[in-house]
């Protein structure tokens, strides 16, 4: 499937939308099924009317409603306009791109399931069940890209992605349940290859291209909160653990193509660095917050250690 670093762009816009769909949902009230002995908790879905705010309620609806109808038609003329079927079909990508288009659906995933949590939070809803609805929009929000695929000649809806999807907003969601905040971010960097000249067409024309098009080189990584994970040391706030994920040597999606037709062998790197933990600088007002909110999708350039499947072992002064 396409590159998604760049759908953060749709899923913060889409964010309102879906929101106040949610929210709205948030007035129902559900009765407690009685199963023989079972008694079923429904704490998640039983939200109080008066922890609401109204007027910011139908700001996510109008604003949100527009946005999320704008995107998704810019979306459908952007990629899927002249290759749409009319029967639905699934496809197994898999094994395509090393797996780094599915990276990019749990990290999408994450971060958009994060900022809508942060909304809730905004309408009146509390910490766990603002992390709760959050995660589920999040998933609910990447169903259209889906769907789109699914009717598309060029790609097919994916379970692959469907549970990357999945785990992206888990992995939020657990967080908060395991220690009532996020430790590990996950984040983005890139650094241009070779590989995009060689198929400009899929790979990219121009940096920006590149940095939504050339898998080759876009690195995804797990930012630790070491401090947090070591309260009682010294350990240093503003200093993080990554480790990250990459691969190389793809023109082609498919393994055999990439190597039959591309002449390339594809390779899978790891990585481990030093990142700058940038939630650790205090921010009162508003728009530093969503400023620092956003200057943490990105891994911040470090050296780093890299080891790759064909058992080199590199050291990397300064890694984007």
């Amino acid at each position: 499937m396409k590159s998604l670093p760049w759908l953060i762009i749709f899923l913060f816009l889409s964010m309102y939308h879906c929101a106040a769909q949610s929210l709205a949902l948030s007035h129902l009230s559900l009765s407690k099924p009685n199963f023989g002995n079972a008694r079923f908790a429904y704490q998640h879905f039983e939200l109080p009317k008066d922890s609401l705010h109204p007027k910011r309620l139908k700001t996510f609806a109008i604003v949100g409603s527009a946005l999320y109808a704008t995107t998704l038609t810019g979306l459908y003329f952007l990629w899927y306009q002249d290759g749409l079927e009319p029967q639905f079909r699934f496809a197994n990508d898999n094994a395509d791109w090393q797996q780094m288009d599915k990276v990019g659906h749990f990290y999408s995933t994450f971060h958009f399931s994060s900022a809508t949590a942060e909304a809730f939070k905004w309408a009146g809803l509390k910490e766990r069940k603002a992390m709760f609805w959050g995660a589920l929009t999040g998933m609910a929000v990447m169903l259209p890209i889906e769907i789109f695929d699914g009717f598309s000649a060029d790609y097919g809806a994916s379970w692959g992605d469907l549970l990357a999807n999945t785990s992206g907003a888990a992995f939020l969601y657990g967080q908060h349940l395991l220690w009532n905040e996020v430790r590990i971010h996950p984040k983005f960097s890139f650094h241009r290859t070779e590989f995009a000249a060689l198929r400009p067409s899929l790979l990219g024309k121009n940096l920006q291209e590149e940095i939504l098009k050339d898998y080759n080189g876009q690195t995804y990584w797990l930012s630790f909160d070491m401090a947090k994970f070591l309260p009682q040391t010294r350990f240093p706030k503003w200093l993080n653990v990554a480790v990250g994920y990459g691969a190389e040597g793809m023109t082609y999606a498919n393994p055999t193509e990439n190597r039959v037709l591309g002449g390339n062998r594809a390779y899978r790197q790891f990585y481990l660095a030093p990142d700058f933990n940038i939630m650790a600088i205090p921010a009162r007002r508003k728009f530093f917050k969503v400023l620092r909110f956003v200057a943490n999708l990105i891994k911040i350039p470090s050296p780093a250690l890299e080891y790759n499947n064909t058992g080199k072992l590199r050291f990397h002064f300064l890694y984007f």
